[in-house]
């Protein structure tokens, strides 16, 4: 039977702790490495045989994982929140920190999360991109009104944002000041940039040949628009690893904390344990649809 070791990293920005132990628990290596693909690389070549390996999930993990992947018999993410609360205890550092993860992997009690393939998750990249632009858009719009309504002016709130009404409303209004003039047209100019890139990320996501037959197939159900489907397609990724709608809902973040003890249940508010992306989605969209759907305008 051929022998594996087990490997616990610990990533940071500069570098990686790691913990390299036998099934019996027997520590084999223990140290550090910068956080490049050649200081890995020439780690990796060094192991004494196959290895599994488990790491937490961090801002860094994506390029590790990918690196490390065709490297490892099995490679694992262990979900923060989790692994924080089976670990807790009075010494922290990176080493103990690598021992841990390699221990609980051993023994396979690591708390395991999903991990999206590199093809989605870069899709996914560029939709919370752009979902960023524009909310700073947003923040241009609302700076070109209080720049107004800083000087006294009055305007129009719905048409403000149109190219037209906008380049009128400066040349026929004499009591704003050339420095308010000056802001106002970088504001409108940064949003104009802001709405035109988002749109081309927008379209680079709609014509990927990986998602486009999945995000049309949900924008045939009634309500759902193309951000939102975009949003479900490439945050969920495979819809299987949700094995019941209690876990959807769960993972959306739409249902309240929980909390039992000696048979009194009390509910508290929305639950913060979710993925953040896609409630906010999902709740934006469920404040809009009363304005395009009767009866839910009715509820």
């Amino acid at each position: 039977m051929e022998r594996y070791y087990y490997i616990g990293l610990d990533i940071h920005k500069k570098i990686i702790a790691y913990c390299v132990k036998a099934i019996d628990g027997c520590l084999i290596d223990q140290g550090k490495i910068a956080a490049d693909r050649q200081s890995l690389e020439a780690w990796v070549k060094g192991l004494p045989g196959p290895w599994i390996g488990a790491m937490e999930a961090t801002i860094f993990t994506g390029w590790v994982y990918d690196f490390l992947k065709p490297h490892a018999i099995v490679l694992k993410v262990a979900h923060p929140a989790m692994l924080k609360a089976i670990t807790a205890a009075k010494k922290k550092n990176d080493r103990a920190d690598a021992e841990k993860i390699a221990d609980l992997l051993r023994v396979n009690l690591l708390p395991e999360c999903h991990m999206l393939s590199e093809e989605i998750r870069e899709l996914r990249r560029i939709l919370r991109y752009r979902n960023h632009i524009v909310r700073t858009a947003v923040k241009m719009q609302n700076k070109m009104s209080g720049l107004l309504m800083e000087v006294g002016v009055s305007y129009s709130k719905k048409r403000l944002h149109g190219k037209k009404y906008f380049r009128e409303l400066l040349e026929r209004v004499d009591e704003i000041p050339p420095s308010v003039k000056e802001l106002l047209q970088l504001s409108r100019s940064s949003y104009e940039m802001f709405r035109s890139f988002q749109k081309r990320l927008v379209a680079t996501l709609r014509t990927d040949s990986l998602i486009r037959d999945r995000v049309h197939r949900l924008m045939t159900i009634p309500g759902v628009g193309e951000i939102t489907a975009l949003t479900w397609v490439l945050e969920i990724g495979d819809p299987e690893r949700l094995s019941s709608i209690r876990k959807a809902i769960s993972y959306c973040g739409l249902c309240s904390a929980q909390k039992e003890s000696a048979g009194k249940e009390q509910r508290g508010p929305i639950s913060k344990k979710r993925n953040k992306h896609l409630q906010t989605m999902l709740i934006e969209a469920a404040k809009l649809a009363p304005y395009w759907n009767e009866q839910l305008a009715i509820v």
